[in-house]
């Protein structure tokens, strides 16, 4: 899989950013939210990032 960056909420790597992938899907990076109490399953996982990241993607016609 090819992954391109497409935003980020800072510029060293190590917080909330959007990936773009070859096969037409994001990838997200951010924290594992604890205490979400939701049914997840295993195969699954949560991550949370700034609603700011979202609209700055969407801000850059990235997404």
């Amino acid at each position: 899989m090819k992954v391109r960056k497409l935003v980020t909420s800072c510029e060293n790597g190590d917080c909330p950013t959007l990936y773009a992938t070859d096969r037409g899907t994001l990838l997200v990076q951010g924290e594992t939210p604890p205490d979400h109490g939701l049914a997840v399953p295993a195969h699954e996982t949560l991550v949370e990032i700034p609603i700011e990241l979202i609209r700055k993607a969407i801000r850059d016609q990235l997404i």
